[in-house]
């Protein structure tokens, strides 16, 4: 019998992404897999049923795609009870959000399904091409900015005109992980003045290689702030304190603000402070990329706009989502490639090893085994 792969129309609310493309449909049928999509399921991201037809995929009711199923493909983990049908034991490779969402994983457990949580997903090399927080987050910057710039009531490049000059407006990026970098790259194109802030002091050089403007503390020892596995990690009190005269300065001058820090499992850290927001010029825009995890901005409120001191500030609870052809185009393709890294010819079916599969695995044999999880 032929390995088959499950994908059901995403449940959450307001999800409009997919977890298959026509592309990766067509590439497992290659590697001799069965592909089966719920009828609408990439309406949201512009694909019609027959599009996945026309790749191969079968093309019914949510039952009837995920009855017999070795592998369900998800963004948002669906729901335990939503899965009955699959084949015992069968994988679910999704985005799980396991630190807040203990319940669901436990869920998961109980119901003697395999968890395959994507954010767990190790930051090494080979694994670059699976990396859905990568590729959703370069997104997600991306979008921060043209928002931020949708918002604000002024243009972006300097302007020459016969009736005078338009100031370039002047970003300031704060965190340059994946999402970061994207937002500098993008304020550059459309003609901004930028500079940016991290707590790892490694990004310095990958500011200036941007043609921004690093925003450092030069005088205080002990600032690294890089964890294990290139996350981020929390700063010195000294560093930290340094750090906040710097960037509260450096706000004040600013027209648009785009906030991008996150650490794993921990609510967003608070960067910006009622204060600092009431020392922006009028007009200015805040865009809080973190906002679903609690905010890195004191009063943002996921998709709303709130005005404060005269500021916009501004944040979408799933900013990927926004875009979601192409999010759903790159996550397709980072399930692709890690399933696929992993075939077994003669089986006709991914087996897992050890560095990436314990990583990413969050339940077997009705327990939870993933460390990270432990306690």
């Amino acid at each position: 019998m032929a390995l088959r792969i499950a994908v059901m129309k995403e449940r959450a609310p307001g999800e409009s992404r997919v977890a298959l493309t026509p592309e990766t449909a067509k590439k497992f049928a290659a590697l001799g897999a069965t592909v089966a999509i719920e009828q609408g399921a990439g309406f949201g991201a512009s694909i019609t049923d027959d599009a996945y037809r026309e790749a191969g995929a079968e093309v019914g009711t949510s039952a009837d795609v995920i009855s017999g199923a070795d592998i369900v493909l998800g963004v948002q983990a669906p729901d335990p009870t939503q899965l009955t049908g699959v084949k015992p034991g069968a994988w679910v490779a999704a985005t799980f959000d396991p630190f807040r969402n203990g319940e669901l994983v436990a869920a998961y457990a109980g119901a003697g399904l395999e968890a395959l949580s994507m954010e767990f997903m190790p930051r090494i090399t080979r694994a670059q091409s699976m990396d859905v927080l990568s590729s959703q987050s370069n997104l997600a910057g991306y979008k921060a900015v043209l928002t931020a710039a949708n918002t604000y009531g002024r243009a972006f490049p300097m302007m020459m005109t016969a009736a005078g000059t338009v100031q370039a407006a002047k970003v300031f990026v704060m965190g340059v992980g994946v999402a970061g970098l994207q937002a500098i790259a993008t304020a550059k194109r459309l003609g901004a003045q930028v500079s940016a802030t991290d707590v790892r002091s490694a990004t310095r050089e990958q500011i200036q290689s941007l043609g921004a403007k690093p925003i450092f503390v030069e005088n205080v020892a002990g600032i690294e702030g890089e964890g294990s596995g290139g996350y981020a990690t929390e700063m010195s009190e000294e560093y930290q304190k340094a750090q906040a005269e710097l960037v509260s300065a450096h706000i004040a001058k600013q027209d648009i603000v785009i906030t991008t820090a996150l650490i794993p499992g921990r609510p967003a850290p608070r960067l910006i402070s009622d204060g600092q927001i009431a020392s922006m010029k009028p007009g200015s825009v805040i865009f809080d990329l973190a906002v679903a995890q609690g905010g890195n901005v004191e009063g943002s409120v996921p998709d709303q706009t709130v005005e404060k001191h005269g500021v916009k500030i501004v944040g979408y609870a799933n900013t990927a989502n926004h875009l979601a052809a192409d999010a759903s185009a790159l996550f397709a393709r980072n399930l692709y490639n890690f399933l696929s890294a992993f075939w077994d010819k003669e089986t006709g079916r991914p087996v897992l090893d050890e560095e990436i599969g314990d990583a990413v695995r969050l339940t077997k044999d009705n327990k939870v085994v993933n460390s990270r999880l432990a306690g």
